[in-house]
């Protein structure tokens, strides 16, 4: 089973692009490091204040991966430096 999460992301501190890519390299290293998933910004690479992140999770069983991908979706929820705007999550057997 393989989820995917696009999650879309408010960062109103970042005036310059160097800003921006500091908040989501640390942001994209914590979530690989704490929920050993793939991570990667996808969407809006040259605007300051907007990213979006693709999530991918591998699992053997459903409910542990709808667990988990909720699980990053909180944690990116209490981030400091970001607002979630939206979040989109696919799941493929």
């Amino acid at each position: 089973m393989v989820g995917v999460l696009r999650i879309e992301l408010f960062l109103p501190s970042c005036h310059s692009l160097k800003e921006k890519r500091s908040i989501v390299k640390s942001l994209t290293k914590q979530i690989r490091n704490k929920f050993n998933v793939s991570v990667s910004e996808m969407d809006y690479l040259e605007q300051w204040q907007r990213t979006g992140l693709g999530i991918a999770a591998v699992a053997n069983e459903m409910s542990f991966l709808q667990r988990e991908l909720d699980t990053i979706v909180r944690f990116v929820e209490i981030t400091p430096d970001a607002e979630l705007i939206s979040v989109n999550a696919e799941y493929y057997d």
